[in-house]
């Protein structure tokens, strides 16, 4: 199923807030929060997959445009 633009703009903007989530956390010293890899790997998998939700759907685009065009 395809996403909608608006759920698309939803994606993107929850990627923007984990990247600068993780921007400021390369400021603090990770031994002061507890489980500090743990949060940045998981920060890290979740832009990953919406990175890849959102490129699985452009991928899913371009077939659609090839059977027309």
């Amino acid at each position: 199923m395809e996403l909608t633009k608006e759920e698309r703009a939803r994606i993107t903007d929850s990627k923007h807030m984990i990247q600068s989530v993780t921007d400021v956390l390369t400021h603090i010293d990770g031994r002061k929060i507890p489980d500090f890899d743990d949060i940045v790997e998981c920060l890290e998998n979740a832009d990953q997959s919406l990175k890849g939700a959102l490129r699985s759907q452009s991928g899913a685009d371009t077939p659609k445009a090839d059977k027309k065009g």
